[in-house]
């Protein structure tokens, strides 16, 4: 099973919702499917120019390790040289800190993930899980 284009939307729906709630500041989802490849990069308006590369690294990141990106920043508190050491192998492509999220189904297969980028990081994160959770989907940080 794969992440189709109305999961990813309804996901950065979701996201976008939590987001006025808690009025942050302009957010960027990028949605991955289980490939790593984009399926939907939306942004708010006066979302900075650098929002779409973080997001998208925070979702690749947490594919690439099978985590959420809070777990790598977790990991590069504990172990700053081999993260460092991925990322250098990732191509710098990663960003361990909060705000990207395994976005899995009923049965606890990944099917993508989803990063977000625009306020602190912690917000991002939650916005993810919001925008999974919107979507009906599922993740290990859920």
């Amino acid at each position: 099973m794969s992440l189709t284009l109305q999961q990813a939307l309804s996901i950065t729906q979701g996201a976008f919702s939590t987001a006025l709630d808690l009025k942050s500041a302009p957010l960027t989802v990028a949605v991955l499917d289980s490939g790593g490849k984009l399926v939907s990069l939306q942004r708010q308006d006066g979302s900075s120019m650098m929002r779409p590369d973080i997001a998208i690294a925070k979702a690749w990141g947490a594919l690439a390790l099978g985590c959420s990106s809070r777990k790598l920043a977790q990991d590069a508190d504990v172990r700053p040289a081999f993260i460092s050491a991925i990322n250098v192998l990732a191509h710098g492509n990663m960003v361990p800190v909060p705000g990207g999220v395994l976005i899995r189904n009923e049965s606890n297969l990944v099917l993508g993930a989803v990063g977000i980028s625009g306020d602190l990081s912690d917000l991002d994160e939650k916005c993810a899980l919001e925008g999974i959770l919107h979507a009906k989907l599922y993740s290990s940080d859920t």
